[in-house]
């Protein structure tokens, strides 16, 4: 088996011819990759059954064989993804700002791939598809350690993208899989400074931790998803309650689900105990004055406050008034998405400038806060910091940009 450090060179020497390819080529790799993935379906589907099974034999959470779960419909979507970035604009070359200086010289800032991403990501299969392809149409190589669980399908996954770029000419190390899955080799793919241009981590705060104490190459974080749903005094309840079971329910176990309801108190005694009956099989933690409301309630913890359960489980918090709701959430908020329902138009202004988090919605599900949902084909994550990027991550953010100076023989004086 290749070193950690060979695996990374292939992928550096493949970005090189990346960098170069025609717009027409790696749209023409993404389609084939997309048809190869479904005319594969059988083989994909059979080694993702045997990682479902090794996990579920395991222990393995509900939440945690949901997220590695493929079906027949979840493989059309990760085709589907590729094939929605194939007509995507390609971002490589776009002259971002231009001008003129008053001696002459012409100044471009113009984008350019970022070379090696590298995404150490968990259980969720349907990332080694969707980030491939993402960095394919970026120009860059996609450096990929997934975790062990999701072994077999990463691997069938990844040899039929192979296939399928390598059959329009470009290369077969457009995507390179790590399948050392110990934790002295995800220690060193943090660690290949000189190879990797930028690192993503897709997976829980254990992952996220590592990555904080053993990165040296720069990285962008994926974080953790405690999204709010706050019902503000003015609200269309049938509205609110619509946005709160989509949130909720649809999928729990991802990010951008909502995990935290916070209810203004004028209209607490109407609404929650509706939510409680329409949430039918959650979980719910709350404060004495959600529990006064629906008895059902459980006596939330601090740490209820701040978790991103990823499963069937809510905390329910009543607060007197906006400035409160907007206190709970910047207390606890993990930078996500936050969501407001409200008919009132300075009460959801002032929540939008308010507060801090990748994404606001306003009278919208959290469930929204994705790339393919934002117009950006399939993403490679959601950034809940502030450099270079934040919410999803679509192809300009796995960009960067370089000045381009054209003269007529100047010298500076």
């Amino acid at each position: 088996m290749a070193t950690i450090t060979e695996l990374g060179q292939r992928a550096k020497q493949a970005s090189r011819a990346l960098a170069l390819a025609q717009t027409d080529q790696k749209d023409a790799a993404l389609s084939s990759a997309a048809d190869l993935l479904m005319q594969r379906a059988d083989e994909i589907l059979a080694a993702n059954a045997a990682d479902v099974e090794r996990a579920s034999a395991g222990g393995a959470s509900s939440s945690v064989v949901d997220r590695l779960r493929l079906s027949p419909a979840r493989l059309e979507s990760m085709a589907s993804g590729l094939r929605q970035v194939a007509t995507l604009a390609d971002p490589v070359g776009e002259v971002v700002k231009g001008w003129r200086r008053p001696n002459g010289l012409l100044i471009e800032k113009v984008r350019v791939p970022l070379g090696v991403v590298a995404i150490i990501y968990e259980n969720r299969p349907n990332v080694t598809s969707d980030a491939a392809g993402l960095c394919l149409k970026s120009g860059n190589a996609a450096f990929l350690r997934g975790s062990s669980g999701a072994l077999a399908s990463n691997r069938a996954i990844a040899q039929v993208f192979c296939e399928g770029v390598a059959k329009v000419g470009l290369p077969e190390d457009s995507l390179v899989l790590v399948e050392e899955t110990s934790y002295e080799s995800a220690r060193e793919f943090m660690r290949l400074r000189g190879v990797v241009d930028c690192l993503i981590p897709r997976g829980g705060p254990s992952l996220i931790q590592a990555v904080l104490e053993n990165a040296t190459v720069p990285y962008v974080i994926d974080g953790d998803g405690n999204c709010h749903l706050y019902v503000d005094s003015s609200a269309d309840l049938k509205m609110a309650l619509s946005l709160l079971v989509n949130g909720k329910i649809q999928r729990p176990s991802v990010c951008n689900a909502t995990e935290s309801l916070v209810v203004h108190r004028e209209v607490a005694p109407e609404f929650l105990p509706k939510a409680v009956e329409a949430l039918a099989g959650v979980r719910l933690v709350g404060d004495d004055a959600s529990r006064a409301l629906a008895p059902s309630i459980e006596p939330a913890t601090e740490e209820d406050w701040g978790k991103e359960y990823l499963d069937l489980v809510l905390s329910v918090r009543v607060v007197d008034d906006l400035d409160a709701a907007i206190g709970h959430i910047q207390r606890y908020s993990s930078g996500h998405t936050e969501a407001i329902v409200t008919r009132d138009v300075l009460s959801a202004q002032r929540f939008a400038r308010e507060v801090d988090a990748a994404a606001v919605m306003v009278n919208a599900s959290t469930r929204f806060t994705d790339g393919e949902q934002f117009g950006f084909g399939a993403e490679i994550g959601i950034s809940t910091q502030k450099l270079h990027a934040r919410g999803p991550m679509g192809l300009s953010e796995l960009t960067t940009t370089k000045y381009v100076v054209t003269g007529n023989g100047h010298v500076r004086a």
